[in-house]
């Protein structure tokens, strides 16, 4: 960095602000993120209720064969996690170079992406299709009777082995929508993402019941429609992104001369390594939580499973803004204007924890409503209830940490964020949980509000952070 680009960074981080003009934007900046938040709140949570549909066609089938799907959404989700976290690394330079003006840096990140995501797919299906029915069997609780145990499983290796297949349109869609998003153009996945969500819908009501003549294959069923759903997204991504005028110019010759400077190879993976492992091992550690708390009963997962489908709608509006905000704070770093960031910054978070006060009172009050759609046992409805009341409670909170966590990524400051992340599930959050749960008597309930309400020690880790401005950086200026 030279001395011009360190006075002009210090200059900015000394940039003192009022109180309204930290929290409160004007129309132009409520205007910018609305073009990229509100498609992303569109889409994410249409997907979620469609989740919440299959969710409850999949409950109509019994406890065993919900809780079988759980885990092994469970497994696969941190194989989810791993992609996203492979492509935010090249993302934080897709985005920065697209607020530069430089389209063939935002095609070198694409590649880069594709060559990640094709790598972890290639490694994740052979630990899956080689350790899964071990994988799965570590979920299901010793007490467990061995009928129920052996059902559990059976549901949950075929479910896998069908899943294992949708991984591949799944990997490949993620890196042309995450570039799309990145360069604050959302409508084209948010349009693939919709369709997509209904032929999933249609399918499920056919396979999973079978209806009109089509088979009834149950869990497998559900499996089956997810598959095909993704293949439609791919297509219509893929289609959008490569058709003639497409409003993507920098996927034009993506795949001509596929070369990625060695000069940027080293920098965009030293963003993408940490990433990447605070990805795998916050993933992880989420199983881990899930583990530690399923040690209480099978019925545990069940109702943690019917909670995290609910309140996943109600969190999406927090999620989106979070997200929106690395894309919008990572366009002003990589266009110079360091003080906008740091402006944005403050704005993104005063909007998103507002956001909190709306939507988590409105999943409290379908709280106790929702879960009695599921064909489950009373007690599972019981403690369905209980869980989201507690995430409605700690949802600022959640958000706060979340929006902290993509401000300070948008700056590439990765290896800050993977101890902010997954080092904190790790040494706090994980060893909480299994202490409680193995060695007190505590309502499981309990045991989960109090590894919820820790992530009040992200919140001020991250107040702290952002208020450094360790994180504003313009790490294209010399590319």
């Amino acid at each position: 960095m030279n001395t011009f680009e360190t006075n002009n960074r210090e200059e900015a981080i000394k940039v003192k602000f009022g109180l309204k003009e930290a929290l409160i934007g004007d129309r132009q900046f409520y205007s910018r993120v609305a073009m990229i938040v509100i498609p992303m709140i569109i889409q994410n949570t249409l997907t979620n209720i469609v989740g919440l549909l299959d969710n409850f066609m999949v409950g109509r089938l019994g406890s065993l064969p919900m809780s079988s799907v759980a885990i092994v959404n469970q497994i696969l989700f941190i194989f989810y996690l791993c992609i996203w976290g492979s492509l935010a690394g090249a993302g934080i330079y897709s985005t920065q170079f697209f607020g530069k003006g430089d389209m063939d840096g935002v095609r070198y990140a694409i590649r880069f992406k594709l060559i990640t995501a094709v790598t972890i797919f290639t490694i994740a299906f052979f630990i899956l299709s080689g350790l899964g029915s071990n994988i799965i069997s570590l979920y299901i609780a010793k007490e467990t009777p061995p009928a129920d145990a052996l059902a559990t499983l059976n549901y949950g290796r075929g479910y896998l082995k069908i899943m294992i297949i949708g991984l591949i349109p799944f990997s490949l869609t993620q890196c042309y929508a995450s570039a799309m998003r990145e360069s604050g153009k959302t409508r084209l996945p948010m349009i693939a993402s919709m369709v997509a969500m209904v032929v999933n819908f249609c399918f499920n009501l056919l396979l999973i019941f079978g209806l009109l003549g089509f088979p009834r294959m149950g869990v497998y069923g559900a499996a089956i429609a997810t598959v095909i759903s993704r293949f439609v997204e791919f297509s219509i991504v893929v289609f959008g992104a490569h058709k003639r005028n497409s409003q993507y110019s920098f996927f034009k010759g993506l795949y001509r001369n596929f070369r990625i400077p060695k000069e940027l190879v080293f920098p965009i993976l030293l963003k993408c390594l940490p990433l990447l492992c605070n990805e795998f091992l916050w993933s992880l550690a989420q199983a881990a939580l899930l583990k530690a708390y399923s040690e209480r009963g099978i019925a545990i997962i069940a109702a943690m499973n019917i909670s995290g489908t609910i309140s996943q709608i109600f969190n999406e509006v927090f999620l989106s803004i979070g997200n929106s905000a690395g894309i919008v704070i990572g366009q002003e770093l990589g266009a110079g204007r360091l003080v906008n960031a740091r402006r944005s910054a403050y704005r993104m978070s005063a909007l998103t924890v507002a956001s909190t006060f709306i939507m988590g009172s409105l999943l409290a009050i379908a709280a106790p409503i929702i879960p009695n759609f599921y064909n489950v046992e009373p007690e599972i409805k019981t403690l369905a209830t209980s869980y989201i009341f507690v995430v409605s409670l700690v949802m600022p909170i959640i958000s706060y940490a979340h929006v902290s966590y993509f401000t300070i990524r948008s700056g590439g400051k990765t290896f800050v964020t993977f101890l902010f992340d997954s080092c904190f599930s790790w040494v706090v959050s994980v060893p909480e949980a299994y202490i409680l749960s193995r060695f007190t008597t505590l309502p499981v309930v309990y045991v989960y509000a109090i590894v919820m309400y820790s992530e009040l020690i992200k919140c001020v880790v991250g107040f702290l952070l952002i208020r450094s401005g360790v994180w504003v950086r313009n790490i294209v200026h010399d590319k």
